[in-house]
């Protein structure tokens, strides 16, 4: 994004429109559009300066009004996903985005982080297949195991380009 205009060169142009020039000639006088002396003289009469409005202004959260909501179901219930929260908020007839409900909870200080164990451990299927796995892994012999790399490698290193 352009750099705005100095606040010298925007007075300097009003100046001249309020003196009596025309938009077009202060424009071809300082080197700047017709647009942006029209734009400067306007804002120069509803606020007294031309000087330029504050960029990157902060957008306000579209769900403040359910942070409390928010806050209360991660509570109640810590390990709920992202996506739980969005599904939730959907039944409570507030429809949005994964990302809204995400700014909402990290601008909280809320983390979800990953469990040391998958929950899937707990289902008895999974259960009785790691059981299985555990009594078949000390009949296996290592000099039989072959290790498959399956990270590709390209020519030069970086270069982006694959191999033909």
């Amino acid at each position: 994004m352009a750099r705005a205009y100095s606040l010298d060169l925007r007075e300097r142009v009003v100046a001249a429109v309020m003196a009596g020039r025309s938009c077009r000639a202060a424009a071809s006088t300082f080197g700047v559009s017709v647009a942006s002396v029209v734009k400067w003289s306007q804002r120069f009469r509803a606020t007294g300066s031309a000087a330029a409005r504050p960029t990157g202004r902060r957008r306000p959260r579209l769900l403040a009004g359910e942070r409390d909501w928010l806050m209360a179901r991660l509570a109640a219930i810590p390990d709920v996903t992202l996506r739980g929260l969005v599904a939730a908020l959907r039944e409570r007839g507030v429809v949005t985005s994964y990302g809204s409900v995400w700014r909402v909870v990290h601008d909280a200080g809320v983390g979800f982080k990953k469990t040391l164990f998958a929950a899937e451990q707990d289902r008895p299927d999974v259960a009785r297949k790691r059981q299985r796995w555990k009594r078949h892994q000390g009949r296996l012999d290592p000099a039989r195991l072959v290790f498959i790399d399956e990270t590709p490698a390209f020519a030069g290193a970086g270069s982006g380009r694959r191999p033909t």
